[in-house]
């Protein structure tokens, strides 16, 4: 597939296509098919699909069916190969297919119509499907076949009415000695199932065993005479049927020659019909072809977009410029149109009609518009998307100029060049200038070209240069929403600021990005006035992002665990009660003291520093003496000199949560 195809979406039409195709030579022409060079070859694909469309709306679907096997068939029937029941069943389909699609040919015939005069190159052979038909059913070969199988058969059903009566009989007679009331075919004998231990009293052939062992599967001597005679009728009946197959296999073979030519017919059919059923699908027209360089499209729209939601376009290239609304003097015609207008305005979407019509058109299918008339092209050359690549380093800038300098590489009078977003993806400036550069090569060539910009300078050169028209994506400024209509003639804004007051940038910015663009006085077109801003917030409104929890420090417990140690005098306040701190401060600035009575909890803020315990206690003073009971200090130290069995010391009260 060509590059051009995958960007214009041309691919994704061509699945569309082949899905309405039957046959694999159809589905593999369709995707392998390309732009018709030749004039007369090119009208008389359009002039088929046409015709398909106007038989599948006057008498709707073909009768076609897909042709696979068909020639596997014909040739293992030419290398003399027996042909089985089904086969030629399935062969005997197609052929009653054939004379259905024949028939159908035959009925579009009153719309006088070329088309369906294909109908006299196919042969149906309506004998021979019927021989088929009437020989074969089922996958097997009937008995009425021949008479000399019907009697066979009917010569095998009485063999084994008789082998199962005389069976039945054995069993009746032999009750006792029966581990069933029912006789049973193994490997292909009628037996009777006998308990083992009176096998020697049935006469007759052991032919099977159960699981067990315990039956005895005998196939008496009055059976096994019928059973020899069965053999040779089913012989005699495989025999029969073999020749019969064989000789409807030689007359597959001798129309083999007419098949090849049903086939080949069928499948150029089915690939004209795919291309009226895709025209049905897309509901398209034909459209006029000419070599001058002119494209009229009225009404158009992308055939992958809803029809619903698709605003038409109109477009012209070609004709002299006095032929344009508005444009007047020059008799140069018109070779680049160069489209200006808002983002999400439409414009990707108009240059990608106009070169999916021109290619549609050059493959022989009908075009998504009104009405229209498409110069055939040469070659089609495109760059739409940024065309980024990490894997060969290709930034948007980079791939854009490597896809431009490889179109202009490839230009010719006849091509159609498709750029999008001309000069982007860089400095403006330079941007603005390789644009430029860009346009005034392409209109040298002579190709017919339709590109689309922000740069005013663009504009302004297309306004002035010879051949070059400039058109706009219209954009309605009181809802400020794009209207996706196409105006040749004129120039169009970009409209970024609308679009970004539509979406919420508060004034202040759009106030600040108008000076930035136009300078302090410019506020290009109005914008930035009151009356153009009104409406718009000064500021952003009320921020709906979470809001971040910090931490809440704790006290600083360093510099407090050096005021306060264990042992020291201290003062309570406001009570102004004396104490002796137990345990320094924590992480919560708290730090708990001895009063007369009790163990408390308190602050360090209401605790001033008496004397320090350095001063009222030698270093190694065991604190527990003042601090614990006597009965834990007791425990305590008998725990510290052995095991004490069942002994619990009572800590003291931790801080309250």
């Amino acid at each position: 597939m060509d590059h051009y195809e995958h960007i214009l979406e041309f691919d994704k039409i061509r699945e569309d296509w082949a899905a309405f195709a039957l046959t694999g030579a159809a589905k593999e022409k369709i995707m392998e098919v390309k732009p018709f060079l030749s004039e007369s070859e090119l009208r008389k694909e359009l002039a088929e699909t046409t015709q398909a469309r106007t038989m599948l709306d006057k008498y709707g679907n073909p009768p076609l069916v897909s042709l696979e096997g068909v020639g596997k068939l014909t040739g293992a029937a030419l290398r003399g190969e027996c042909l089985g029941a089904a086969e030629l069943e399935s062969f005997a389909q197609v052929l009653v297919a054939v004379r259905r699609f024949k028939g159908y040919l035959s009925r579009c015939k009153a719309l006088d119509l070329s088309l369906a005069y294909y109908e006299e190159n196919l042969d149906a052979q309506e004998e021979l499907a019927e021989e088929i038909t009437m020989q074969v059913r089922g996958g097997t070969v009937c008995d009425n076949a021949s008479k000399l199988l019907r009697g066979l058969r009917g010569d095998i059903m009485r063999a084994e009415q008789a082998m199962r009566e005389k069976a039945e009989a054995v069993i009746r007679s032999n009750k006792d000695s029966m581990s069933d009331s029912f006789a049973t075919q193994r490997n292909g004998h009628i037996c009777v199932p006998v308990k083992k231990e009176y096998k020697f009293r049935i006469s007759g052939s052991v032919i099977d065993k159960s699981a067990t062992g315990n039956t005895i599967f005998i196939e008496p001597a009055a059976v096994a005479k019928y059973y020899e005679e069965l053999v040779m009728l089913r012989l005699s009946e495989e025999d029969e049927v073999r020749r019969i197959l064989y000789a409807l296999t030689s007359k597959v073979a001798e129309i083999s020659d007419i098949m090849a030519e049903n086939v080949r017919v069928m499948e150029k059919l089915d690939y004209i019909f795919s291309k009226g059923k895709l025209s049905q699908e897309y509901n398209g027209v034909e459209p006029e072809v000419n070599l001058s360089g002119r494209i009229v499209i009225e009404d158009g729209r992308h055939p992958l977009m809803d029809k619903k939601i698709c605003v038409p376009l109109q477009f012209r290239i070609g004709y002299p410029a006095e032929e344009y609304h508005g444009q007047k003097g020059a008799e140069e015609n018109i070779r680049g149109i160069v489209i200006t207008g808002p983002n999400t305005g439409g414009k990707t979407v108009a240059i990608k009609t106009v070169a999916l019509a021109c290619l549609m058109a050059q493959c022989g299918l009908h075009v998504t518009c009104r009405k229209a008339s498409l110069c055939m092209r040469s070659n089609y050359l495109c760059d739409i998307g940024d065309g980024q690549s990490l894997s060969e380093n290709l930034s948007t800038f980079s791939a854009h100029i490597v896809n431009v300098l490889d179109i202009l590489k490839n230009i010719s009078p006849d091509s159609l060049v498709i750029l999008d977003e001309l000069g982007s993806g860089t400095d403006p400036a330079e941007g603005m200038g390789l644009a430029v550069a860009i346009l005034e090569e392409l209109k040298k060539s002579g190709a017919l070209f339709v590109v689309t910009t922000h740069y005013p300078e663009v504009k302004q050169y297309a306004k002035r240069e010879s051949g070059i028209l400039n058109a706009r994506m219209t954009f309605d400024r009181e809802s400020l929403k794009p209207t996706y209509r196409l105006v040749i003639g004129e120039a169009g804004e970009s409209c970024a600021f609308y679009i970004a007051a539509r979406y919420g940038m508060p004034k202040r910015m759009l106030e600040r990005a108008a000076r930035a663009a136009y300078g302090e006085c410019g506020q290009k077109g109005g914008y930035g006035k009151e009356d153009q801003l009104a409406g718009i917030p000064k500021e952003w409104g009320n921020s709906a992002a979470p809001k971040l929890k910090k931490q809440r420090q704790p006290a600083a417990k360093g510099l407090l665990a050096e005021k306060f140690h264990r042992g020291d005098s201290v003062m309570i306040y406001p009570d102004k009660k004396l104490a002796i701190v137990c345990e320094p401060v924590n992480d919560r600035g708290v730090l708990r003291v001895q009063l007369t009575d009790k163990k408390i909890w308190i602050n360090h803020k209401r605790v001033k520093l008496i004397v320090s315990a350095q001063e009222l206690y030698p270093a190694d003073y065991d604190f527990s003496i003042i601090f614990d009971t006597p009965e834990n200090r007791k425990l305590r130290h008998e725990m510290e000199r052995k095991y004490v069995e069942g002994a619990v010391l009572h800590c003291e009260e931790g801080l309250p949560g």
